[in-house]
């Protein structure tokens, strides 16, 4: 029987420090004519997300996301996501390229009220999607990921906020 080497998660992002949180910019349903809004701040807990989602106009998203870098997260296998909500479902976005628009990997996450929550998401389990549509795309390479970014859609009309206090990879 082997041995199994528990390996520790990795801190990808800490937000805690107020320098991770510079370069999250908001996009929201305002560039197809929408009419939500969504901010991010830098608190003591972490990075703030937080908005009004409007289904007026034919909108209905907000969303943040930072500038494109590396990461070096070959062989991770997961992301684990430390938060607190409000109650409501969000998206993690992850792009593979620094192109503003194209295919996005989504993995959805609910959020209990008020309270910490250590969420894991399986790379394997991170769909391929283009304006909101599942595509066809190669599988989600961690070695590629290049864009973060969170999504709060699927007519959640109402205010928001996602408190993000780090992102980890597990491997």
């Amino acid at each position: 029987m082997g041995v199994q080497i528990q390996i520790p998660n990795r801190l990808v992002i800490d937000f805690r420090d107020p320098a991770q949180v510079l370069g999250w910019t908001p996009v929201n349903d305002r560039v197809m004519g929408g009419m939500s809004t969504s901010q991010v701040l830098s608190t003591a807990d972490g990075m703030a997300f937080s908005g009004l989602v409007s289904l007026d106009n034919n909108g209905g998203f907000a969303s943040i996301r930072v500038l494109p870098r590396e990461y070096g997260l070959a062989g991770a296998i997961a992301l684990v996501l430390r938060v607190r909500g409000d109650g409501k479902t969000y998206k993690v976005g992850i792009r593979t390229d620094d192109a503003y628009d194209g295919v996005q990997y989504q993995s959805r996450f609910t959020t209990q009220a008020g309270k910490w929550q250590d969420i894991r998401l399986p790379i394997n389990e991170f769909h391929p999607t283009f304006r909101g549509r599942t595509v066809q795309a190669p599988t989600l390479d961690p070695v590629r990921i290049r864009v973060f970014g969170l999504l709060i859609s699927d007519r959640q009309a109402g205010p928001f906020r996602l408190v993000v206090e780090s992102i980890q990879a597990q491997f």
